[in-house]
């Protein structure tokens, strides 16, 4: 904590008055015993309360060694000043558990140009050798005048210096009593408000005691109220939901047994039905090769007649594949004059026809005999 002690118109051992200002770093002292005390002294009490205790005891203190020292001691020699009030008020501030870090003096001044005086000294002498020749000079006509004067200022002075004995006394007196004053007015607020502190943590300790014994009341009074809805739950819930789950379960077993026995069956058909098919395939194919069979013994005991019956079956097939690009013309035009012509060349194209089909198959169509039909017509 940073203070400014502030000390006005105090007189000094001279009985010039002279307001000093200074600037005190201090804290609270850490080793064990001496935080204890400052918890003693300033517990309960915020910061500014701890800096005025603090500094009303260094001013006192300044206030009282300013007293004992001249205005010379104090403006020339400022560290030695500075280091006396450390020593001075640091018994004092320790029993209260404060530390004096550093104590510097600011500001010293006055309002009656004192100091300004000291340093008018060198004027003074010579403005003094410049009227001593004057003073000698009206020194014989005046000395008796002068030691009157002196007389009565030594009088005077005398009379001053007693006043200001006793009134710095008084003050010294005073500032003593208002530190006692001060001290034991701070050390009963700490213990009043100490013992309410106190008060307040018994207080607060039954409270704590009390939220217990109700949140274990509503613990319990919850822990019931769980159970009573957790049968209630089994009652209408979970019991028709066990219920409900088993008949589905049920259906989807049967349903499971269904699908089942229906493939099976649609297996057995189609193995019946394969069964069937197959049986008449092979059928078929029996039948198929015992027809082969008899056309090919019948063939073979016809010899040449069976070549030309089939060559003779395969000639529509034949003709039908050659006239087929011919079905797509929608016309033919045959460019000749005569009528003839065209006749002749449909019978070169028949007369062609047997050569053409013996190049292909081998078989001669001119030696087939010709057959008449009912109606008289070759064949």
């Amino acid at each position: 904590m940073t203070l400014q002690p502030r000390c006005e118109d105090v007189e000094t051992a001279e009985g010039v008055a002279l307001t000093v200002t200074g600037v005190a770093q201090v804290k609270i002292m850490t080793e064990k015993e001496l935080l204890a005390v400052a918890c003693e002294q300033f517990l309960g009490k915020n910061v500014q309360d701890i800096k005025n205790v603090v500094l009303q005891t260094l001013e006192g203190h300044l206030r009282s060694i300013l007293g004992t020292l001249t205005v010379e001691q104090i403006y020339q020699d400022r560290d030695q000043f500075a280091k006396l009030v450390r020593e001075v008020a640091a018994p004092d501030v320790g029993r209260m558990g404060i530390e004096i870090l550093s104590f510097t003096i600011k500001d010293v001044y006055d309002k009656v140009d004192y100091l300004s005086s000291l340093g008018k000294t060198q004027t003074a002498v010579v403005q003094r050798d410049a009227d001593i020749g004057v003073a000698e000079a009206e020194r014989d006509a005046g000395i008796r005048e002068a030691e009157c004067k002196k007389e009565m200022l030594d009088v005077k002075f005398m009379a001053d210096t007693k006043i200001a004995d006793s009134k710095r006394a008084f003050e010294l007196q005073k500032s003593a009593f208002s530190e006692e004053v001060n001290i034991k007015t701070a050390e009963a607020q700490l213990a009043y408000e100490l013992q309410g502190a106190r008060e307040q943590q018994k207080i607060r300790q039954e409270e704590i005691e009390i939220e217990v014994v109700q949140r274990k009341k509503q613990i319990a009074v919850e822990t019931q109220e769980i159970l009573r809805t957790d049968k209630e739950l089994i009652a209408t819930v979970r019991r028709p939901a066990e219920a409900e789950a088993h008949r589905i379960q049920q259906i989807a077993e049967g349903e499971k047994v269904k699908q089942v026995l229906l493939a099976q069956a649609e297996a057995e058909k189609i193995r019946k039905i394969g069964e069937a098919e197959a049986a008449v395939i092979e059928a078929m194919g029996k039948a198929e090769a015992e027809r082969m069979k008899l056309k090919a013994e019948a063939y073979q005991k016809y010899g040449d007649a069976a070549k030309m019956a089939l060559v003779l079956e395969a000639l529509p097939q034949i003709a039908a594949k050659i006239s087929a690009p011919l079905a797509k013309v929608d016309e033919i035009v045959v460019l000749s004059g005569d009528n003839s012509k065209v006749t002749s060349e449909v019978n070169r194209l028949l007369a062609e026809l047997p050569a053409s089909v013996h190049a292909l198959t081998g078989v001669d169509l001119s030696k087939i005999p010709l057959i008449r039909n009912a109606t008289g017509a070759q064949v």
